[in-house]
């Protein structure tokens, strides 16, 4: 981690290793702010964690409506979005949504379409999911798997629709309340009752944006989902390193049936490869280890992780009831620095040599 500070593989971050629920290893390297002054990393630092929203949140919130009868895997998704109800889209069901299996696009620059006065606003996410919802497709569903922030965008919408609730109120009553946490959230666009849990505490910068003219801190680097207000299902949330480790630790209690957040049976399902879809590169939500893996070269098959764009990254290993959690703010002050592609296998096989030094596989 030292290493990587000063080889500006990113200006700081905090790892922390879990090791069957006791936390082994947990520190903060470097700077969480470079411009306009530099700032020193913390373990308490709250990250943007950008795609880990998709697993943390969306595919959570997604399994405790499935839990309720309100949604199925199976369901297809047009029976919640119009525009999908007919021809090769009418193939796509949630559990494709929740694979990256539909054959959407990865990414578009949505976020150019929206006149000025729309961003940031409910208008700008309506017309933000529904440019989503109309966007062809590039593949068969089912056919290729091809990561998306798109179909996460449609898939928050359908949690939104079916849940009742706008996505930053579902999470924090269906998952942040119940564990207690009050560093993990949505920071919504110009609501400062729901950004006040982040008040007192230090955030990590982001990009020095062109597009919004500043250095990014405490609001959502993501354009899309700062076009809809900060709130998406793609991205959005923001939190610390203990809280994403309860987030995540709450998968692996429902799995063991010692959570009430969600069935053993339904999480066991969510966690487990969908070697009929795509490439089967993907369990629903999470991704699962395909060499050249991001976790490296030692963690099981079994294994489910995320990363996102902003330095964020989150590895489970089950069989050795290992937990890697890397926050980063490798795209401080700009995007371009990619060193931390190299970077994420190197710690991971690093933990697990010093962990396991001996039994490796």
């Amino acid at each position: 981690m030292a290493d990587a500070v000063s080889q500006a593989v990113f200006p700081g971050g905090v790892l922390l290793v879990d090791v069957a629920g006791e936390i082994v290893f947990f520190d903060a390297y470097g700077s969480a702010a470079l411009e306009p002054v530099r700032e020193p990393m913390t373990t308490d630092t709250v990250f943007d964690l950008a795609s880990l929203t998709k697993p943390l949140v969306t595919a959570a919130l997604t399994a405790s409506l499935v839990a309720e009868g309100r949604l199925s895997i199976d369901d297809a998704v047009g029976t919640y979005l119009p525009a999908w109800a007919e021809g090769s889209k009418a193939r796509a069901t949630l559990r494709h949504l929740l694979t990256h299996t539909t054959g959407l696009p990865d990414w578009r620059p949505l976020f150019r379409g929206l006149a000025p006065t729309l961003v940031g606003t409910p208008a700008g996410q309506h017309d933000i999911v529904t440019a989503s919802e109309h966007e062809p497709l590039v593949s068969a569903p089912g056919a290729e798997s091809r990561y998306s922030d798109l179909g996460f965008i449609l898939l928050g919408a359908i949690v939104e629709q079916r849940g009742k609730r706008p996505l930053h109120e579902l999470a924090r009553e269906r998952l942040f309340a119940p564990l207690g946490l009050s560093t993990v959230g949505y920071l919504p666009v110009g609501s400062p009752d729901s950004r006040g849990w982040l008040m007192g505490r230090c955030a990590a910068a982001t990009e020095r944006c062109s597009w919004r003219g500043r250095v990014l801190r405490g609001e959502v680097h993501d354009e899309n989902a700062y076009a809809m207000g900060g709130v998406a299902g793609h991205a959005g949330v923001f939190g610390d390193a203990l809280g994403v480790r309860a987030l995540v630790r709450a998968w692996r209690e429902s799995v063991l049936g010692r959570s009430g957040l969600w069935p053993s049976d339904l999480i066991t399902r969510f966690l487990t490869r969908q070697s009929d879809l795509g490439q089967g590169t993907w369990a629903l939500g999470w991704t699962v280890p395909t060499p050249p893996s991001t976790s490296g070269r030692f963690f099981s098959q079994r294994a489910y992780g995320h990363l996102g764009f902003t330095g964020t990254s989150v590895w489970v290993d089950p069989e050795r009831e290992l937990t890697v959690i890397l926050l980063t703010n490798r795209v401080h002050p700009n995007r371009d620095n990619r060193g931390i592609s190299t970077f994420r296998p190197a710690i991971h096989d690093a933990v697990y040599s010093w962990l396991f030094d001996g039994s490796l596989r």
